[in-house]
Formats: structure tokens, sequence, C-alpha cells
């Protein structure tokens, strides 16, 4: 049973940061594309960050970049987001996603490798 277990959200004021980590079980993705996206209240899942299978190729979000930087340990079979300078547009249930495809710089997620998600609340 392929799991993948998001850990790391909470509560931080405004300017502060988080690291998202996002651990994968019962199969590697160690060959995989992987990417983090969220979800606000009465919004849509969008998208934030993809990562190669190597490390070697990241987009962003442009509501992101600069502040947050994804990575990746295939050795631990995890991807891990860190996020800076917080914002509270930034309040939203973030989840990782694994086993996408990349094309046109655009990350089209995996349907069934979605993990539960982790709540990120910033304060202002």
């Amino acid at each position: 049973q392929v799991q993948l277990v998001e850990t790391g959200g909470g509560l931080v004021q405004a300017g502060g940061s988080l690291r998202l980590s996002c651990a994968a079980s019962g199969r590697t993705f160690s060959s995989s594309a992987m990417a983090w996206f969220r979800q606000a209240p009465g919004k849509e899942r969008e998208f934030v960050a993809y990562i190669s299978w190597n490390g070697r190729s990241t987009n962003y979000a442009d509501s992101v970049k600069g502040r947050f930087t994804i990575s990746r340990d295939n050795a631990k079979n995890t991807v891990y987001l860190q996020m800076n300078s917080l914002k509270p547009e930034d309040t939203a249930v973030y989840y990782c996603n694994a086993g996408g495809s990349y094309s046109g710089l655009k990350y089209y997620p995996a349907p069934d490798y979605w993990g539960q998600g982790t709540q990120v609340t910033v304060s202002s």
C-alpha cells in the first residue's frame, strides 16, 4: 500500500518559516517527479512547486518564487518544502503528489498518489 505522509505544518506569524516534509512508503519514487500543491478554504487546489526525479529541475508558482524551496532526498523517499517569508495568503492545506508528469512547464499530478495534507496557517 502506497502512502504519502505530510508533516511540518502549523501556525506561524507572517514573515516566519516552516519546513514541510512528505515521506513516501510502499514504493520508491526515486525515479519520479514530485510536487507540492495547496488548497485554501473555498478555493481550488493549486500548484506550488515541482522537482524532477534527480532534483536538478524545479519550478514554482509565481506567488511563491523566491520564498519557497523544494528539495528531495531519494535515499529517504522524501520531498521537502522550505517556506520562508510566509504571508497570510499562504494559509492552506498543503499536499504532496508523486509520480506525475511534467511537460510544457506544467506538472500533471498522478491521481493515485496524494498525501492527506498538512495545515499551514499564517497569522498577520
